[in-house]
């Protein structure tokens, strides 16, 4: 195979040059069988066949066998795939969503200073046309394609604004929209300054140094807080020129190597820092990847920042774009990166799938200890484990459906036609007849949701039907029955400080937009206490990256 540099059968060594070429044979080998199938099954296949969604099915398969991350964009698709490298597209500045009851789409989030906002829009705007175009029952990548367009270009959308019993119609131009990575930065307290960083494209870097020249020319700016939490990653060079903020130019930041030498390459920081000694938490979670674990995982290597929150997603891979025939792009996965201590924090392993075609996460007893600068011990194989673990609160599976429900969205919706202004942020404060009027609505709408407790209970009864067990002593399982029995006002108070606070977010981006989201979020933020705590406490940060005691003085592999 071409993934094997040199195969080794009955005893000998083929060399390299004869494997290359064995290989160029089965490449045109099965070239020409895929080829003659295709014609085969268009031509003599009882029905009619879709040439385009078969090929295309037999493309996702092959490339969904190596990982998740190698794939192929046809040109229709390309718009998209440039957007998520750039961050910017021609639009009307909104997110959409499907609505689960109903039907339709509807807008959830207007983005400050876009044409969505400028025009009146709001969360809760039921679309019904686009230009002439009924879209009342079109999905929401469908809307989402008619709401794209080439900057400066005209549209009117028809919309159905909840309480409200005509249809408005409302112009709009579109933009060249540009979703900032940089949601919000500012202090937190008089010397801890914070940037949330959520995602990386080809001006990450430069939102990042521009929040950071603000904090630290106009507060007195002594540490920093920088929040990748939930951030997926993105380009890698973003992450390289964060780094070299904080580092030394000239620093290697991560290397990549693959099959392919040629493709091989380091980073390292090219210009010259902001600031080397100013104490930085980086805050991490389960949904840090990529690109983000290449800067936390770099900075914990240099022992530059100490790391708070959760162990990061454990994505060690890195891809590239290949052009196509008829302007289609192939992402391929061509190399694993390896941060300065040497490791690799890949935890999935897909060179090695079971027989059902899974993998598995690479095991703790399967994984290397590296070292830092200072000769801290850390471990590949499993993502980015921070210093200071802070245990995230595990998501009931009401919240979950609340969180994608567009219940909760109408009635915010409501609660703002009777609320036309909030307090500032940091005064804001949902009363808890709130509360009770947000459980009052969704009982009266029937919203519903799947208990998982209860569909196990389920299944364990007919086990034990099946196997005699229930004729003995049913009366376990009637006490279960009644306690699992769904009761929404009841599961309501169970859960109502989690309820509060998404009620509570979700109302303060109607007025105050992400950047409210984000700063009502870090309100009650047991992570970020943790980081302030840390912070706050110079001997703690320094001994945090010092070399512990018991451990040999052993060099970065």
């Amino acid at each position: 195979m071409s993934w094997i540099c040199a195969l080794l059968f009955s005893g000998m060594v083929f060399p390299a040059g004869a494997q290359e070429k064995d290989n160029h044979f089965e490449v045109s080998k099965n070239l020409d069988i895929f080829n003659a199938l295709v014609k085969e099954v268009e031509m003599f296949y009882v029905d009619s066949v879709n040439i385009d969604k078969t090929v295309r099915r037999g493309i996702d398969a092959m490339l969904g066998g190596l990982d998740p991350y190698t794939e192929y964009i046809p040109e229709e698709d390309m718009g998209d795939f440039k957007q998520m490298i750039t961050g910017e597209y021609g639009g009307i500045g909104s997110y959409i969503r499907q609505r689960r009851t109903g039907g339709g789409v509807v807008i959830i989030e207007p983005f400050e200073g876009m044409p969505a906002a400028e025009a009146g829009l709001k969360a809760g705007d039921l679309i019904l046309a686009i230009d002439t175009v009924d879209v009342s029952t079109f999905s929401s990548d469908k809307v989402s394609e008619l709401l794209k367009g080439v900057p400066n270009s005209k549209m009117t959308l028809t919309i159905q604004r909840p309480g409200e019993k005509k249809p408005r119609k409302i112009e709009l131009t579109r933009k060249q929209v540009l979703v900032d990575q940089v949601t919000w930065y500012g202090m937190l307290n008089d010397s801890v300054g914070y940037i949330y960083l959520k995602g990386f494209t080809d001006k990450s870097a430069q939102e990042v140094k521009k929040a950071f020249f603000d904090l630290k020319e106009n507060h007195p700016i002594k540490s920093l807080v920088l929040d990748l939490r939930n951030n997926g990653g993105g380009i890698l060079d973003g992450a390289v020129q964060i780094v070299g903020m904080f580092t030394p130019k000239g620093t290697e930041v991560v290397s990549t190597r693959g099959k392919n030498k040629a493709m091989s390459r380091i980073y390292r920081t090219p210009l010259e820092p902001l600031d080397t000694v100013m104490p930085i938490a980086v805050l991490i979670n389960s949904a840090s990847a990529s690109a983000s674990e290449i800067l936390s995982g770099s900075l914990q290597d240099m022992d530059r920042a100490v790391l708070v929150g959760q162990r990061s997603f454990g994505k060690g891979l890195v891809q590239a774009s290949r052009d196509l025939p008829y302007n289609g792009n192939l992402k391929v996965t061509i190399s694993k990166y390896y941060i300065p201590s040497g490791r690799c924090i890949q935890q999935m392993d897909y060179s090695h799938r079971r027989e059902d075609g899974s993998v598995g996460a690479i095991p703790d007893s399967l994984t290397s200890v590296f070292y830092t600068r200072n000769g801290r011990p850390v471990r590949d194989g499993g993502g980015v484990r921070p210093e200071f673990e802070v245990e995230e609160p595990k998501m009931p599976t009401l919240m979950y459906y609340l969180a994608v429900d567009t219940i909760l969205i109408d009635f915010v919706t409501d609660w703002t036609q009777q609320h036309k202004t909030i307090p500032p942020v940091e005064d804001f404060q949902l009363a808890d007849e709130d509360f009770e009027a947000f459980k009052s609505y969704a009982a009266e709408k029937g919203f519903t949701y799947d208990r998982q407790s209860e569909k196990a209970l389920k299944n364990l009864k007919e086990v034990a039907e099946f196997e005699g067990y229930l004729d003995e002593d049913s009366t376990l399982f009637k006490s279960l029955e009644e306690k699992l029995t769904p009761d929404l006002r009841r599961d309501f108070d169970r859960f109502k400080p989690e309820i509060m606070r998404l009620l509570s977010s979700e109302i303060v981006k109607r007025y105050y937009y992400q950047k409210g989201e984000l700063r009502q979020n870090l309100k009650d933020d047991k992570v970020l206490q943790k980081a302030l705590e840390v912070l706050a406490d110079p001997a703690l940060y320094r001994k945090t990256l010092s070399k512990p005691e018991d451990v040999p003085a052993v060099a970065s592999k």
